[in-house]
């Protein structure tokens, strides 16, 4: 049984931080690559950030200095640091697990997601 679960969301005012977590379980989670994704209202869901299983970081242009994503393999954890929250941030933020083997198929499990509410 596999589980991804988010924790970490709230309200909080404009310029105020948040760190999230994502606890796994049921994967071999340093063997996956973990990522955030966020869904605003009214938008598309978006990629923000993700890390390999070697630790190579990749965070999308429009929070490049914002937003930081890490990893703990010891305790299968990977979390998102967010720093000068804006109200566009506002979202549903998800966590992702990927895994490819091969040319065996992907396994690719989702959270159920966290909310992030900016107020200004």
């Amino acid at each position: 049984q596999v589980q991804l679960v988010e924790s970490g969301g709230g309200l909080v005012q404009a310029g105020g931080s948040l760190k999230l977590s994502c606890a796994a379980s049921g994967i071999i989670f340093s063997e996956n690559a973990m990522s955030w994704y966020r869904r605003a209202p009214g938008k598309q869901r978006e990629l923000v950030a993700r890390i390999t299983r070697s630790f190579t970081t990749f965070v999308t242009y429009s929070v490049k200095g914002r937003f930081t994503i890490s990893r703990d393999n010891a305790k299968n954890t990977v979390y998102l640091q967010i720093n000068s929250l804006k109200p566009e941030d506002t979202a549903v933020y998800y966590c992702n697990s990927y895994y490819k083997s091969g040319s065996r198929p992907a396994a690719d499990y989702w959270g159920k997601g966290t909310q992030v509410t900016v107020s200004s």
